[in-house]
């Protein structure tokens, strides 16, 4: 027969042969130099600007020892998918937990940490062989840190890392020897003993072969490996098995053996029995059967807001542990159990809030109708200012308006000028009526009387007049206003008078003589009521079309208000201005630097920063339009 036991302190090598030295190189060789394989690695450095699924690597079939590693911590998750298309480890948008998890006929190590001082990155580690390609993602969230990914693909001698080799018959296998068919029975070392209790034989204690339960003995027998130099009074036997490693699932348990009495089979002292002969426990499969089903929850995903209410989405799975594995099932074998929610409301600050910084200003103008501002900022919920554009545009309180201070008694009111000249020939005045009065413009401020009081005569000339050598007094002329206080004019020169004609002389010359007077008051009758107006007020646009207005009463003959004038000769308020076309100054750095900036006007990006600034020109235009237009209105 071929001996079980070993030699102590001696190790075994990759080849099984106790005191070999050999070990396996990194390729799985055993005894190898590391040229059976190929080393794949790199490092995947790519910076992504968009967010979501990002292939990374393809791990290719058959490839071994994996490792793909993120070389810092971040917010991203790496992913795995198989090419047939079904996801491994997190997978449509749903984060798993950190674990174990088959996929492409290996065991995935999934880990994560979760220390706080941890800076190391996510990792996928297998053993490999794969049987099929393997695609791995990354869910980009922020900045890419750097991915490192190494796999090995096996040459032809390679040993699996899931499968023992394949040994022939009689090679050691755990420091002993495996028995054969063509074992010799008859050595005298070991041989067959026949039990005197039961008659049966007693053989040596079987090792199991990979891949197989251990044989047990009935109770009633035990092993007869002894040495021919000790007690065979005594023996190993396997008194029961240890307690199993779970209590569903498949778990695993080893047997018991004790060294008993051959006849009474009562337990003796170890000493008794032959130590090298004692047989090495086995394991064996226990409690095969499935676990209950449970929820396997996942981790909460990114809430889908970074500010105010959003919502947040995590996987649930129906999972059963079985033999050291826990798989997906359906999951109405979850039934018993209240499924946890799917979905939930997250917050992970307030948004930022507008906030009244100051009180209003005092009017822009003593009297009449002017401006008044105030601050208001855009707050982050620690209480820092931050860019408008982190606020709700649509809700921003107004930091401008209009404010009206009272009448201004500040305005010159003017009446039109009269009709017909002082003379009736050579020169003569034309008089209007000039009054200070308080303006109740409430749409522009007008500015105030000051001391440019408006003429209220303007020359007139109807031609040259005939006269004498003598003071000549012209014919009063008609009185300056129709109606109410007004003067007349005449043409008071000195001439020499011919019989033909009249020869004018400088007035020296009829120094001597009374000088008739050339201007008197009139009043020809009551005017009653009339309309006075007060200058236009300028502008209020410098192009495309402003307008602008004046103040208009009806006054009676004491200048007090009166509503007797007649309304078809009521003077207009208001009149447009300057309708000619704006040209915009054109600023040589303002440009769209990307070819579609329309579309970015379209969906109205010009209010962030950075569109506003990639397409100046666009968004320039349109908001001049948008002015122009609230200016019309």
């Amino acid at each position: 027969m071929t001996l079980l036991h070993s030699e102590c302190g001696k190790s075994i090598g990759c080849d099984d042969y106790l005191g070999s030295d050999k070990v396996a190189d990194r390729c799985g060789i055993c005894g190898g130099d590391n040229t059976g394989c190929k080393v794949v690695s790199g490092v995947f450095k790519h910076t992504l600007t968009n967010l979501g699924y990002h292939k990374i690597v393809e791990i290719p079939e058959g490839a071994i020892k994996i490792n793909i590693t993120e070389m810092s911590k971040s917010n991203n998750y790496l992913a795995l998918r198989s090419r047939s298309g079904r996801s491994i480890i997190n997978g449509n948008w749903a984060i798993d937990r950190p674990g174990r998890y088959e996929g492409g006929g290996t065991m995935f190590t999934y880990k994560r940490p979760n220390e706080i001082s941890s800076t190391a990155g996510e990792s996928f580690l297998a053993d490999g062989p794969t049987n099929e390609i393997l695609d791995v993602y990354m869910i980009h969230q922020q900045p890419n840190p750097g991915i490192h990914y190494e796999y090995i693909i096996p040459g032809a001698n390679v040993i699996s890392p899931e499968l023992p080799p394949h040994r022939r018959p009689g090679e050691p296998f755990n420091g002993q020897l495996e028995l054969t068919d063509n074992t010799d029975h008859e050595d005298e070392d070991l041989h067959m003993e026949t039990d005197t209790h039961t008659g049966q034989s007693a053989g040596i204690f079987p090792v199991s072969q990979p891949g197989r339960f251990p044989f047990h003995q009935p109770d009633n027998q035990v092993p007869a490996v002894q040495s021919p130099r000790r007690n065979r009074e005594h023996n190993w036997k396997q008194v029961g098995t240890t307690e199993c490693t779970t209590s569903c699932g498949k778990g695993s348990q080893y047997p018991i053996f004790h060294c008993v009495n051959r006849i009474s089979h009562e337990e003796v002292s170890e000493s008794y029995c032959d130590t090298s002969t004692k047989p090495t426990p086995e394991e064996e499969a226990c409690n095969i059967f499935p676990c209950p089903a449970f929820w396997d929850i996942g981790e909460w995903s990114e809430c889908s807001k970074t500010c105010g209410l959003g919502m947040q989405h995590r996987q649930v799975l129906c999972r059963q542990v079985y033999a050291n594995r826990t798989l997906t099932v359906q999951q109405y074998r979850c039934h018993h159990l209240e499924k946890p929610e799917t979905t939930s409301t997250c917050q992970l600050k307030i948004c930022s809030e507008w906030q009244i910084q100051t009180e209003w200003t005092s009017c822009s103008v003593p009297c009449g109708v002017g401006q008044r501002t105030r601050d208001v900022k855009c707050v982050s919920n620690l209480g820092d200012i931050v860019d408008d554009e982190e606020c709700n545009m649509k809700l921003r309180p107004n930091d401008i308006e209009n404010c009206d201070m009272g009448p201004c008694a500040k305005s010159w009111f003017l009446t039109e000028w009269s009709d017909r000249c002082s003379a009736e020939c050579g020169a003569g005045v034309r008089t209007r009526s000039v009054v200070c009065m308080t303006n109740h413009v409430s749409s522009l401020p007008l500015e105030g009387c000051g001391n440019n009081r408006p003429p209220e005569t303007t020359p007139c000339d109807n031609g040259p007049c005939v006269g004498k050598v003598e003071w000549f007094a012209g014919s009063w002329s008609q009185c300056s206003i129709e109606c109410g206080s007004g003067t007349q004019q005449r043409e008071v020169i000195c001439i020499r008078k011919t019989e033909d004609s009249f020869d004018a002389l400088n007035p020296y010359e009829c120094s001597f003589l009374e000088r008739p007077p050339s201007q008197q008051s009139c009043y020809l009758k009551p005017c009653g009521a009339k309309w006075f107006n007060t200058e236009w007020s300028t502008c209020s646009k410098s192009c495309e079309g402003g307008f602008r207005v004046r103040e208009v009463r009806c006054l009676s003959d004491d200048l007090t208000p009166s509503n007797q004038c007649d309304p078809q000769l009521k003077p207009e308020e208001k009149e447009s201005c300057n309708t000619h076309e704006c040209i915009p100054e054109i600023d040589e750095n303002c440009k769209d630097k990307y070819y579609n900036c329309n579309v970015v006007v379209q969906a109205r990006l010009c209010v962030y920063t950075y569109y506003k600034t990639a397409c100046c020109a666009s968004c320039t235009r349109v908001a001049n339009r948008q002015s122009g237009f609230l200016g019309r209105r």
